[in-house]
């Protein structure tokens, strides 16, 4: 017995939405950029985009226009059975593909390089700092000139570039702040880098996109574009919090947990990134 119509809604909803479970809101992810970063990323997907299109669209529209035409039951159509080349015809099947290749191989060689994730955003203030460690399943944020760190908030002045060198004390990570700019790997013993900027105030949403166990959904933090007087209480409010993270504190940090809310740290080891990278890679004696 056929369902009502009516009954098929839910369904067909749930079908059209299914490719769109792993996307973000439009209100934070990548189709709104908020920084010069990540408008260029977004600028440079829409004319891969339309460039594929050209090939896409019509293979979509002519292919059932063909299927209808050359049915078997249409007698009126025309039959050629000696034809078998046309230059127009060759011309169209190699020659746009071919222009098309050529047009992205150029547009991605070029912007792969302007938008190297570690060339530094051109500004006439000196980036900020930062030095990120991906942990299980939180993100540390150390800032080695104000000597604070932070658990799973990153703070900065808008319109001021960031370089964050990125490292991780566990298994292979991933970091994404999507309305500022592209993820970045994160490996132990090893350091990455990215720059970023906000143009404007706001709050954004970062994760780890690289699955590392049980508490890998957990593992988002929250990024502060700040005016500069923000900022400066925002520094204050860190070193109010009377909690050094020295070597005894970070060990207890490092271990397998996920917090809800932003930890803060008002003093911080000297060196304490560099030894978390070396510690990956042991003096050996002869």
């Amino acid at each position: 017995m056929t369902a009502p119509p009516r009954r098929r809604w839910p369904l067909a909803g749930l079908l059209l939405a299914f490719p769109l479970a792993g996307c973000h809101s439009a209100d934070r992810g990548f189709f709104a950029p908020r920084g010069p970063v990540a408008a260029a990323d977004a600028h440079l997907f829409v004319i891969v985009v339309m460039l594929m299109a050209i090939v896409v669209v019509p293979v979509f529209m002519l292919t059932p226009w063909f299927a209808w035409h050359y049915r078997l039951g249409n007698a009126a159509s025309t039959y050629r059975p000696k034809w078998d080349f046309s230059w127009p015809l060759e011309v169209l099947i190699w020659g746009v593909p071919a222009a098309i290749v050529i047009s992205l191989g150029v547009i991605l060689w070029r912007d792969t390089h302007r938008l190297d994730p570690y060339r530094p955003i051109a500004s006439n203030v000196p980036p900020l700092q930062v030095q990120a460690v991906g942990l299980d399943w939180k993100w540390l944020f150390i800032y080695p000139d104000q000597h604070i760190a932070v658990l799973n908030e990153l703070a900065f002045p808008a319109d001021r570039p960031v370089h964050i060198s990125i490292t991780s004390d566990t298994v292979m990570q991933s970091l994404l702040i999507p309305q500022l700019a592209g993820q970045i790997y994160a490996m132990a013993g090893m350091t990455t880098q990215l720059n970023l900027m906000a143009d404007s105030p706001g709050q954004f949403m970062g994760e780890n996109t690289q699955f590392n166990g049980m508490g890998f959904q957990n593992q988002k933090f929250t990024a502060l574009a700040l005016s500069p007087d923000d900022f400066t209480r925002w520094i204050a409010r860190a070193r109010a919090s009377n909690t050094p993270l020295d070597a005894r504190e970070y060990a207890k940090v490092a271990e397998k947990s996920s917090v809800k809310q932003p930890v803060y740290f008002s003093a911080v080891q000297d060196g304490l990134f560099r030894r978390i990278i070396d510690h990956y890679h042991p003096v050996r004696t002869p």
